[in-house]
């Protein structure tokens, strides 16, 4: 088992539990469509084939098994009833009206070590309970969540060289500077605290990546660069090194 950490964009709550990596689908689903006329399908008995049309776009979907345990080191925080931990996550999936009048969905951030860090809308979720106590509250909870990606953009790419090796097509911001090491002091830190004494939340690489390169998914290469190893968390000191643009595109 993995120690998870699900971010919700709207509010900054972390919600924290156990991954069985074994059980991790990803899906993808490519932005085609039948042809259609007004009369239906465009087809013919000599094609081996329908016709398919590019639109463009497509749908991501990760399938993951998750565990939360009201007496195991993981959850987001001490209970003695489980759905208190899996209630946010179960709130995701209803809709929500937003200033407009019109419905829309929250968005949470699925963070997993250094490799994963995705965008996107619960759109299906189930749960198995265990372990229930003698007024029937249960303390262990099987989740099975299908998380849709979304905010992932198709803009000018560079190549760069991700931490692990290879290269990869990644969005940057022409508005990095070229040559030269941004120094970026972190607001919050990982349990800073202001002048009244209240807890401030710590900043996240994505979000520092998405300000510098205009492009979330490159909160890697600043944890590299600064010997991070836990992306939800930024510990001492609180300067970070923000490398250039020139090193990123190695070219």
């Amino acid at each position: 088992m993995e120690r998870v950490t699900f971010l919700i964009e709207e509010t900054g709550q972390r919600i924290g539990c156990l991954l069985n990596p074994d059980s991790v689908v990803v899906r993808r689903r490519a932005g085609i469509q039948e042809r259609r006329s007004v009369a239906g399908l465009v087809t013919g008995t000599g094609l081996a084939d329908d016709p398919l049309l590019f639109t463009g776009g497509g749908r991501t979907d990760l399938e993951l098994d998750l565990l939360f345990d009201t007496l195991l080191d993981g959850s987001a925080e001490a209970s003695t009833d489980v759905q208190q931990l899996t209630r946010p996550l179960w709130e995701l999936a209803e809709n929500v009206t937003g200033p407009d009048g019109f419905g829309r969905m929250r968005t949470v951030r699925l963070v997993w070590g250094k490799s994963w860090n995705v965008q996107g809308v619960v759109t299906a979720i189930a749960e198995r309970f265990e372990r229930f106590d003698q007024g029937g509250v249960p303390q262990r909870s099987w989740m099975r969540m299908c998380l849709t990606r979304v905010g992932a953009s198709a803009a000018t790419t560079a190549t760069v060289t991700q931490p692990a090796g290879g290269f990869a097509s990644v969005t940057v911001s022409e508005d990095v500077p070229e040559d030269q090491v941004v120094l970026h002091e972190v607001v919050g830190g990982p349990d800073g605290r202001d002048a009244t004494g209240a807890v401030v939340p710590g900043e996240r690489l994505d979000e520092i990546a998405l300000r510098y390169y205009g492009e979330p998914s490159l909160w890697r290469v600043i944890a590299a660069y600064n010997g991070i190893s836990d992306p939800t968390r930024i510990p001492p000191p609180q300067t970070l090194r923000i490398p250039p643009l020139s090193a990123l595109r190695n070219l």
